[in-house]
């Protein structure tokens, strides 16, 4: 009885793992008793177990000692328990892949499938084709082909299934075997011809002609085995896709027929394969919606499983089309299997209408509490597109998320709540007051740092702009005072920006971070004092280029560049709100210190960063606070390469500072004989064109490689540095120097390009190539420099203080008809592409239903001059009207974009 209740209380608690504590050393030492004779079937069976179980554990065996054990394991092929021999069988397959000369089985597996014992006939061929290789396969090809079409179900079903295996090392012999599947498919059991029908498209899966055939062909037959129609619909599916035929083909009205198929598996895996077509059309997808409906209402919990996830997905695409099935859906929100519910609930707010938004909330809320945070996490992404879909419904929506913020929950859980209310906060303006108040509400007992900073970096962002910025000044001092330095650093750079962007608040906001500098962390007494004081000179352009648009490097990458200067004496670092690469950063100090200057270093001349720099690995070195330790190489970014590649090209040691390299530019087709690529990097006076070029003919060698450029107007091409030498399939380089014009609003042109070289003939088998050569040329595609290859992008949290920072002094202003566009999204999307510049404060969304937009855009032109514009879009029936406003710290900057889009 004891025993019992020990057993009673292990099943309550999930169940035992009797093999948890098993040594492989000792399970090994176990494989002897394997010679013993008599052998015990149950204790060989036992111990051949637990080494089943090692072997798929992971556990790592040496080829001795699994050679070993395999060899005493063939010593049960003596007993004739069934169990036994199963077990062996999986053995061999297992043991198959560690141990040596394994092939010394081969017949007496043969004898086993070959014999009168069916239960061992089809484990046997399965142990058989795991340890044949190519060469032995034709010696058991006339056996395979007895078992294939062998009226015993299980020995059928298992030479079909290692055919499969083995036709994707062997496919020319198993090739041989189609005429014996063809038949097997023919087969009353419904896995044989399940598994023939698979083996058929294995072995012709790559002539797409015999595959369409084979779906044609079985389509039409009755096929008894619903796996085998599962399968079908697969393979036409594919086809489908593959052809991207949509609706159109065939093959889709075979998918279609199989909705009215007797087999639920069926008819869901047809409705499946529909909602799942790229190209589908509302029409199209209304059968397949018709069906999943009727499964909502099923008794079976699997079917209204699959069919309320399935329409989830349809929702998120086609949320029309299941409209239909709203009222179906509305009864599966009290379903006892909680997961059937959550999905039922998802899918509604994805198409509920926006009356029913206030009784959905409350449906939810009754089971909120009963679900696990996988499926709240799902519950809070619908929210989070239905705050989208219906603005006017933000205080219903903001409140639910507020709710669900208070209750417990993990931190991916309480992540995408947050992500969801500073979503809904940045799309919806009229949303903004509440869910920062609700976001305050929530940092009060916040357990999680990141989610901390995120909503106080949030609050400093859009605190300031709210009509009443000074009631969230005592939820960000609170954090102050009782977090973490982590929060406590992000609290004191949020009220900064409170003073650098209200006035009124400037005084009370110093107090603040007065009282900071006495922190016991070094980095929140390093930031309060910092932003003490830039606040104390109370000037607006200091506050929007060190507070509200700050330099976006952090304090341990800028020690690592100034590390190795220290000892030079640098005096004096002029410096502007950049994001500048460290990498970047550090080798312009270091060329400061070799050449000695009385100007001081300007951070105009860094290479701005082309990648986050959060990305980049930071390592700070502990010690006293005024020690430096030397810190790790920073990663460098793609144009950091770039910089160190044309370094080390003497041709180019005079061009001065890289600004910007473009992504690579095909200017060949990539089936073509010469592939190149075309890289444009700008530098202040000079553009330089780097080529890379491939050889794809195995029987010529190219020598002197360069690529002659036609100078468009105002621009002169200074040299051309050849590639000595481009051998087949080894990419080379070879670059073209141009000086940009002196007139500074001529910067666009376009480079007609002719790859020229000499051709030494090779041998394709050796390499060697001939002495003498000849001239040859290949015209290449042009070049086009435009507006966006002289700007770097730079994002403006504040895009207002640095509208005013940088003044009307030089600021243009025209109006354009953009008649070809027709849309809002349009005119945006090619606006940025062309000039080159980073839309800012999510100005490149347009709110839904809107005609009319703002678009905020800023960048630093070549020169290292700041370039800020704005255009205000309205749509008509004649295209989209823009106005364009340009301003710069350089004059001809703004003349250069005001036409640019002329």
């Amino acid at each position: 009885m004891m025993m019992l209740k020990r057993d009673k209380k292990e099943e309550e608690e999930g169940g035992g793992n009797p093999f948890n504590n098993l040594e492989k050393s000792t399970v090994l030492q176990e494989t002897r008793t394997f010679n013993e004779t008599p052998i015990n079937p149950r204790k060989c069976g036992h111990i051949l177990t637990k080494l089943l179980y090692v072997i798929n554990q992971g556990e790592n065996i040496g080829a001795n000692e699994a050679t070993e054990a395999f060899f005493a394991m063939t010593k049960l092929f003596q007993s004739k328990d069934p169990i036994l021999r199963r077990l062996m069988y999986m053995g061999i397959k297992d043991m198959s892949k560690i141990a040596n000369d394994v092939i010394i089985v081969t017949s007496s597996l043969m004898k086993d499938m070959t014999g009168k014992e069916d239960q061992f006939r089809g484990p046997a061929i399965r142990a058989l084709c795991s340890i044949t290789d190519t060469s032995m396969l034709q010696s058991i090809e006339r056996y395979m082909k007895q078992a294939i079409v062998d009226k015993v179900p299980g020995v059928s079903s298992a030479a079909l299934t290692s055919s499969l295996h083995l036709s994707k090392t062997s496919q020319d012999v198993t090739k041989r075997w189609v005429n014996e599947a063809q038949e097997a498919v023919n087969s009353d059991n419904i896995m044989v011809q399940y598994h023939a029908l698979g083996l058929l498209y294995h072995i012709r899966r790559n002539d797409k002609l015999a595959v369409t055939k084979l779906v044609s062909k079985f389509s039409k037959h009755t096929l008894k085995s619903p796996y085998a129609y599962c399968l079908l619909i697969r393979i036409a599916t594919k086809l489908i896709e593959e052809e991207d035929a949509g609706s159109g083909s065939p093959m889709f009205d075979f998918i279609e027929s199989c909705l009215r198929h007797k087999s639920e598996m069926v008819i869901y895996e047809a409705a499946q394969a529909i909602v799942q077509l790229k190209n589908t059309t509302a029409k199209d997808l209304a059968p397949a919606v018709s069906v999943l409906q009727l499964f909502c209402s099923s008794p079976k919990p699997t079917l209204r499983f699959a069919a309320v996830r399935t329409l989830n997905k349809v929702a998120m695409k086609h949320p029309a089309a299941v409209t239909a099935c709203n009222l179906d859906l509305e009864n599966l929100i009290t379903d006892v299997n909680r997961s059937i519910a959550t999905l039922a609930i998802t899918t509604l707010l994805k198409t509920g209408s926006e009356t029913s938004v206030d009784r959905l909330m409350k449906q939810i809320s009754t089971f909120m509490s009963e679900i696990s945070d996988e499926f709240k996490i799902v519950v809070v992404q619908a929210i989070r597109s239905l705050c989208a879909k219906f603005p006017r419904k933000h205080s219903v929506l903001m409140n639910f998320l507020a709710s669900m913020l208070r209750d417990e929950g993990g931190f991916d859980y309480k992540k995408e709540i947050v992500d969801c209310i500073i979503a809904t906060i940045e799309e919806n303006p009229e949303a903004k007051e509440a869910g920062l108040a609700h976001l305050c509400e929530f940092i009060e007992d916040c357990e999680h740092t990141v989610l901390a900073t995120k909503i106080l970096h949030l609050l400093g962002r859009e605190g300031p702009r709210t009509p009443t910025p000074s009631k969230y000044i005592r939820f960000i001092y609170n954090r102050v005072i009782l977090e973490n330095a982590a929060v406590r650093a992000a609290a004191v750079s949020a009220i900064a920006k409170f003073g650098g962007h209200c006035e009124e608040l400037l005084q009370s906001c110093v107090v603040l971070l007065e009282r900071c500098e006495m922190d016991t962390d070094d980095e929140v007494r390093d930031r309060a004092t910092f932003y003490v004081n830039v606040l104390k000179q109370q000037q607006r352009n200091l506050s929007s280029a060190y507070i509200l648009n700050g330099l976006t490097v952090s304090v341990v990458g800028l020690e690592r560049a100034l590390y190795s200067v220290l000892e030079h004496g640098l005096k004096h670092v002029c410096c502007t709100g950049l994001t500048v690469s460290v990498v970047g950063l550090e080798r312009a100090l270091h060329q400061y210190t070799l050449e000695p200057s009385e100007s001081p270093f300007d951070m105009k001349t860094v290479p701005l960063a082309t990648q986050p720099l959060a990305d980049q690995k930071v390592r700070e070195t502990p010690g006293l606070a005024g020690d430096v330790g030397k810190p790790e190489k920073s990663a460098a970014t793609r144009q950091d390469l770039y910089a160190e590649q044309l370094a080390a090209v003497p041709e180019l040691a005079n061009v001065g500072a890289l600004f910007k390299s473009s992504q690579p530019l095909e200017i060949t087709e990539s089936e073509t004989e010469y592939y190149v690529q075309c890289i444009k990097h700008t530098f202040s006076n000079y553009m330089v064109f780097q080529f890379d070029c491939t050889n794809t003919l195995n029987d010529q060698v190219l020598d002197r490689v360069t690529v002659d450029m036609e100078a468009a107007d105002g621009f002169e091409v200074v040299k051309q540095i050849p590639c000595p030498s481009l051998p087949y399939n080894k990419p080379g380089s070879t670059y073209t120097l141009v000086h940009l014009p002196e007139d500074p609003t001529s910067v666009t042109g376009t480079f007609p390009c002719t790859l020229k070289f000499v051709v030494r003939d090779c041998d394709p088998n050796t390499g060697e190539p001939d002495d003498d050569g000849y001239e040859d040329e290949y015209v290449l595609e042009d070049v086009e420099v435009t507006v966006a290859d002289h700007v770097q992008k730079v994002m403006k949290p504040n895009f207002a203080a640095s509208w005013e920072e940088v003044g009307p002094e030089n600021e243009l202003e025209d109006t354009y008809a953009l008649s070809s566009m027709s849309t809002l999204e349009e005119a945006i999307k090619n606006i940025i592409q062309y000039l080159g510049l980073q839309p800012c404060e999510r100005s490149d969304k347009v709110p839904e239903g809107k005609s009319s937009h703002t678009l905020y855009l800023a960048g630093i032109y070549r020169g290292g001059h700041d370039a800020l514009v704005r255009a205000k879009l309205a749509l008509d029936t004649s295209g989209v009207t823009m106005q364009l406003t340009v301003r710069s710290t350089d004059p001809s900057v703004s003349e250069v974009l005001a036409t640019a889009i002329a």
